[in-house]
């Protein structure tokens, strides 16, 4: 199926069709003046970029009042407050930015988004992103059940703008659960089960996302993997993948910040992702500026524009089997594929290492090897063939831990002074 070019997902498949790869910053103010210029100069930087909507932590967690109370106060949010600004004031802040050379994404990080879906479908806008698992476990105390129930509905809301004349475009979290530390197959089982979900309640343009990882050869396979179950059990929907630059601690130096960056835009080309969520050399201490989200999108674009693509496949080992097996384990649960996310994490058959949600068994760890690659240390009751290699110690220490979630930060930190 082939999304109208007018939509999200038809304007990144006619940008991947013209050879160009969609870069995209996380950005969200909470002043609608400071938001429209932040959207106008994503819109004109030297890129193929997409506009984003990030919303405020209140808005986020369901606070309304307290986000009503910041906005009337005049109080800086850490986003924008999408749900409290009338309408028509965010209405004004995308007029004559907004368009089908320029569509825009909200992104939020809502457990339960009914009041988010509303307000950006209120405002002409259909695109956004998360997910009942990716939106609940990692962010919320909200049970895995309610999460469900409310996606279901948010789903048939934004679905329903398709009788506007548009395509909403619903993209998966699932590919970015905790950041880091989780080992890729369940990454890209999580990402291709959200994926069916949504398709399950009506929406038929979607991306799938994943995070860049601790070893770019491990990742290109993951990548490789994500793709090739979404080739396959995704037939009737418009569907690319969008790739995450590292979403862990990122390096302190501006230099292993943009090597950083530089990879996951090379990574992203070798993996044939549409799409690549940047991050900024200012990462590591603060909110970034436009002026920082701009050059990140423009060097992210060049690096991506002189990295020729891969011209074979990642060679495979044992990411496709791992995340086709958690998949097919969840999907005979019940034919209704909430009712079996909710069952495969009550049994442990899907279980995100390090999670400390009520619903999450917490039985599985991941282990950091030497050459980066992510393991399973603790496989507990996940739904894999076979048995794992072992051998390795579990990080369970909290100077293992520690180490191992700071790994990248010092590995490009590294690479940057050794530049010198």
């Amino acid at each position: 199926m082939t999304a109208p070019a007018a939509s999200f997902g038809g304007f990144v498949a006619k940008a991947r069709a013209e050879g160009a790869l969609v870069v995209q910053p996380r950005m969200g103010m909470s002043r609608p003046d400071r938001m429209r210029a932040g959207l106008h100069a994503t819109r004109h930087a030297a890129a193929t970029t997409v506009g984003t909507i990030t919303v405020d932590s209140y808005t986020r967690t369901g606070e309304l009042d307290a986000a009503r109370r910041a906005v009337e106060s005049g109080t800086a949010l850490n986003g924008y407050p999408l749900a409290t600004h009338p309408p028509r004031t965010t209405r004004a802040v995308l007029d004559g930015i907004r368009g089908p050379d320029f569509p825009v994404q909200v992104r939020h990080g809502s457990a339960r988004p009914g009041p988010v879906f509303a307000a950006l479908l209120s405002v002409g806008l259909h695109a956004t992103e998360g997910g009942p698992v990716s939106y609940c476990l990692p962010y919320s105390r909200v049970p895995l059940a309610t999460a469900v129930a409310d996606w279901e509905r948010c789903c048939a809301l934004l679905g329903g703008a398709r009788r506007d004349g548009v395509e909403p475009h619903l993209e998966t979290f699932g590919g970015c659960m905790m950041g880091q530390l989780c080992p890729p197959s369940l990454l890209v089982a999580l990402s291709v089960l959200e994926a069916l979900f949504f398709r399950r309640h009506g929406l038929r343009s979607i991306s799938l996302s994943y995070a860049q990882q601790t070893n770019a050869h491990q990742d290109e396979e993951a990548v490789g993997a994500l793709t090739a179950l979404a080739a396959e059990l995704l037939p009737d929907v418009e569907w690319h993948v969008v790739l995450y630059a590292y979403m862990g601690l990122y390096p302190l130096s501006p230099g292993g910040a943009q090597l950083l960056l530089d990879e996951a835009a090379r990574l992203a080309v070798r993996t044939g992702a549409a799409r690549l969520v940047v991050k900024t050399t200012a990462e590591a201490h603060r909110i970034p500026t436009v002026e920082e989200n701009v050059s990140a999108l423009e060097t992210a674009a060049a690096t991506a524009a002189a990295t020729p693509p891969r011209t074979r496949p990642a060679p495979d080992t044992e990411i496709h089997a791992e995340a086709r097996a958690l998949v097919e384990a969840v999907l005979g649960l019940d034919h209704d594929i909430g009712r079996a996310l909710v069952i495969a994490f009550a049994r442990g058959y899907l279980d995100v290492p390090y999670c400390l949600h009520p619903d999450n068994a917490g039985r599985a760890r991941s282990v950091l090897a030497p050459d980066g690659r992510l393991e399973w240390a603790e496989t507990g009751a996940l739904a894999l063939p076979g048995r794992p290699v072992r051998g390795r110690r579990a990080i369970l220490g909290s100077a293992d831990l520690l180490g191992a979630l700071s790994h990248v930060q010092r590995t490009f930190d590294q690479r940057a002074f050794s530049a010198v």
